[in-house]
């Protein structure tokens, strides 16, 4: 099977190299004296041009997010349109699982840990809850790939998730956008900023709503219209002080409020042998027997201090502080059916409401840097992290589970270290060092047993090192080499199902990769590459559901991965512009004593073995969970101008997902493959004899209205949960400038 997987994945690369190249060289195109705009990133913690990084790393910009967001997608919109980058969820528009390079963390608690950090405006956002801010007013997101310990320091075994929001200016900007579509679909944006008082305070307040009405009936209890749809504000306000020309203050506050709907599980639409979506499914109708139909509710706030002080000699220091709240609760009938009717085979109920009472995140980070135009340029500073929560599990009904509370806490400090070097005119090289220390604990507040206080700690160095060459004005190499850490993690879910709390050992990520930088066709078109290899020690993986019903955390010997990617862009010409991205990864799970759980109903292919009466799956050699083997994305955008500079276009975008194992295990039923969406827009762009721009536009997401299967529950029967459905409609967008 796996030479089977490589050499598809070998096809699949060599036939994206192949149709980019004969995209780009097309004759048929005349050519244009344009150049694709310049990418500034802070991968490093400064402003550099996204060519220039010694790492694999992609941007897009808040207009390039547009297309995803409009019909009310939310941060899950980002799976498979970045090379190697893959996200999915159990919990509705909440708690977010991202996984780069396949490594990732498939635990559904409100307390998981993941090796990818999701960092919004410099402020890393650690709970699964607050990895869910809606986007809106967006500057930029960078994808920064593989171990990135040393200047972010907050487990990024993986990699890490950036998004800096649009930040106040001096000149009066804004703009306003709206959308009507199907499935009662009503969203609004709007942001306005400037001058307050001039040359010493500018402002920005930008706000969102995001609507749609509930789709899906519960035909058991005979309810129309009982859920799917969700209703979504959020809004941030920014002021930048800038008293002196040697230092400035941002300071931002945010807020959301959801309630909705969370995931809509659905019982047995797999059948025994077979992963294909059978004639139990049906996208407009469940049949729980839970009278709540799978509600959802979170409220959250945040606010931050970005303070800056330039010195003579070029030199900055730079304090960072913020701090994050939230609370809320998802109701989900967890067997997706009812004992009388199913559909199919449901041994027994379940509906299960697990609550985040409170979170309190602080954190403080402070940073000395030398001036960029140095030969030689240097980065010290120091980390401070502090959070508590505590989550509670309960049947609304009182019957099963029984109500159980656990509080977490979680104190870290850090300090780190970094430099880079221009050894000659095309060389340079970069290294950085940070220390660790990560302290976790839980006390359960409310349970049927008794259970201790658990604690766990551990202390870590993270590096990385990296040469950047200047091969040609239009080509660059580099290699790098980092390692990563995550610390040690407790479980507390199955408390509730009168199992201690579990943890798992610190996980260490080690990666290798070089790649290239290409500006090919006299700066028309940017062609980006890596390969990489990494092994992580340790692993932590979660291990979810199985017949027993149980989250358990635990550590694999080993695991390795290993793949390339290809991000690119293309000006073919002035009105035409493609973009294409391609990611192959190898994963393998490499620990022989290793046992999980396994499925109810489903077909097992892995070895099995009976442990004190349950049946246990030898796991050894097995892929990452939710680990696509492959992605291929694409977007294009064709403009046809018409007088005064207007214009009208039509952009269209795709993904296409390989194989994607479910869990732990392997089985016949729960996996995907070959999953496939796109979306079209077709509208018209233009300015006011005033030149304000806007833009009016047809849009279609979901334009095949596929049926993909993105997730499982194995405990009770073959449950399954799909992507969002086909939505289409208007939007309408006008600018201040």
């Amino acid at each position: 099977m796996k030479t089977t997987l490589l050499q598809k994945s070998l096809l699949w690369a060599g036939a994206s190299v192949a149709a980019l190249t004969a995209a780009s060289f097309a004759p048929a195109v005349a050519q244009t004296n344009s150049t694709l705009e310049i990418i500034t990133v802070t991968t490093t913690r400064r402003e550099e041009n996204i060519q220039d990084v010694a790492n694999s790393v992609t941007a897009a910009s808040g207009e390039d997010l547009a297309p995803f967001t409009e019909a009310g997608g939310d941060i899950l919109t980002l799976a498979a349109r970045v090379p190697s980058l893959y996200a999915e969820s159990s919990n509705g528009r909440v708690a977010p699982r991202f996984y780069i390079r396949g490594l990732g963390n498939t635990d559904f608690d409100l307390a998981a840990s993941q090796p990818v950090s999701v960092i919004m405006d410099e402020i890393v956002q650690e709970n699964v809850i607050l990895k869910s801010f809606p986007l809106f007013d967006i500057e930029q997101v960078e994808i920064a790939r593989g171990p990135q310990g040393t200047l972010f320091g907050r487990n990024t075994t993986a990699g890490t998730i950036s998004f800096r929001s649009a930040r106040p200016t001096a000149e009066t900007e804004g703009y306003v956008s709206a959308t009507v579509g199907s499935l009662e679909t009503v969203n609004v944006e709007a942001a306005l900023g400037g001058t307050i008082v001039e040359d010493v305070l500018t402002g920005r307040m930008s706000v969102m709503t995001q609507n749609r009405g509930d789709y899906i009936d519960n035909a058991f209890l005979g309810i129309d219209n009982a859920m799917g749809g969700f209703r979504e504000w959020a809004g941030r306000v920014q002021l930048h002080y800038t008293p002196t020309d040697n230092f400035d203050a941002l300071f931002n506050v945010h807020a959301r409020s959801l309630a909705g709907t969370s995931a809509i599980f659905r019982a047995n639409i797999l059948t025994a042998g077979s992963n294909s979506l059978n004639g139990n499914f049906d996208r407009d109708t469940v049949f729980f027997d839970s009278v709540y139909n799978n509600p959802q509710a979170y409220d959250g706030w945040g606010t931050s201090a970005n303070l800056n002080w330039r010195f003579d000699n070029g030199m900055s220091l730079t304090s960072i502080s913020g701090y994050e709240s939230a609370n809320g609760r998802s109701l989900g009938d967890i067997d997706g059916g009812n004992m009388v009717t199913g559909p199919g085979f449901i041994p027994f109920p379940s509906q299960t409401q697990d609550s985040l009472d409170f979170l309190d995140q602080y954190t403080q980070e402070f940073r000395l840097a030398s001036a960029d135009d140095l030969d030689t340029t240097w980065q010290v500073g120091a980390y401070f992290f502090d959070s508590s929560f505590a989550v509670t599990t309960s049947d609304p009904d009182g019957i099963f589970p029984p109500t159980t509370t656990v509080r977490h806490g979680n104190e870290l400090w850090s300090v780190f270290a970094q430099a880079s070097h221009q050894a000659t005119e095309r060389l340079e090289l970069s290294g950085g060092i940070r220390f660790t220390n990560d302290e976790k604990d839980l006390v359960v507040r409310q349970s049927v047993l008794p259970n201790a206080p658990v604690e766990v700690s551990d202390e870590q160095i993270s590096w990385d090192l990296s040469a950047y060459y200047d091969y040609r004005e239009d080509l660059a190499l580099y290699a790098r080499v980092a390692r990563g850490f995550r610390g040690p993690t407790i479980q507390a879910r199955d408390v509730a199902f009168f199992n201690p709390p579990s943890t798992a050992d610190s996980e260490t990520n080690l990666s290798w990769e070089v790649g290239f930088k290409a500006q090919p066709m006299d700066g028309r078109a940017r062609i980006n590459g890596a390969l990489f290899y990494y092994t992580v020690e340790d692993l932590q993986l979660s291990a979810v559901g199985g017949g027993g019903n149980l989250v358990q955390l635990v550590n694999a010997d080993e695991g390795v991965g290993y793949g390339l990617e290809i991000d690119s862009e293309f000006l073919v010409n002035d009105n035409f512009v493609l973009t294409a991205g391609f990611s192959w990864n190898e994963t393998e799970l490499q620990d022989d004593s290793l046992l999980v759980g396994v499925c109810a109903q489903c077909t097992v292919t892995d070895p099995t073995v009976v442990v004190n009466g349950a049946t246990r799956a030898r796991v050894d050699g097995n892929p990452f969970p939710q680990a696509p083997d492959y992605t291929l994305s694409f977007t294009a955008r064709y403009a046809f101008p018409v007088a005064n500079g207007d214009e009208w276009f039509v952009y269209t975008d795709w993904f296409y997902q390989g194989r994607t194992n479910l869990f732990i295990y392997e089985s016949e039923e729960f996996y995907s493959d070959g999953n496939f969406e796109g979306g079209l827009r077709v509208g018209y762009a233009g300015t006011t004899d005033g030149g304000r721009p806007y833009e009016a536009a047809f849009f279609v997401r979901n334009i095949t209205d596929e049926e993909n299967l993105v997730g499982g529950i194995d405990f009770n029967n073959n449950t399954g949960f799909v992507n969002e459905p086909r939505v289409f409609g208007l939007s309408v967008r006008a600018s201040l400038n």
